[in-house]
């Protein structure tokens, strides 16, 4: 099974920068869309950046401009830069892995930010 670490999370003023990591057990990126996803408390949890199947990034409207997905595939690592940081983007950042050709998910553990003064 494939297990993915997260890391990176922690507590950052508004403006701020913070760097979050994923790291996969072993090579995953041919069989499977890396994305990272957010749930703040009481709501649902959000697609923020993503691959697509073909290579493409995508970003959710309210991070745009400001975060930026990135791959390192002989690390087997995804990378998630988030800039110029706000409170609304307070929440558990999750790391995921969807098999291409059945959309099975896998998800890390999660990892914490928190945007405050």
């Amino acid at each position: 099974q494939v297990q993915l670490v997260e890391s990176g999370g922690g507590l950052v003023q508004p403006g701020g920068s913070l760097r979050l990591s994923c790291t996969a057990s072993r090579n995953i990126f041919s069989t499977y869309v890396m994305g990272w996803h957010r749930q703040a408390p009481g709501k649902q949890r959000e697609l923020v950046a993503g691959f697509t199947s073909g290579g493409f990034t995508n970003y959710a409207d309210s991070v745009k401009g400001r975060f930026t997905i990135s791959r390192d595939n002989a690390k087997n690592t995804v990378t998630l830069q988030m800039n110029s940081l706000k409170p609304e983007d307070t929440a558990v950042y999750y790391c995921n892995a969807r098999r291409r050709f059945d959309h099975y998910d896998i998800w890390g553990q999660g990892t914490q930010v928190t945007v405050s003064s």
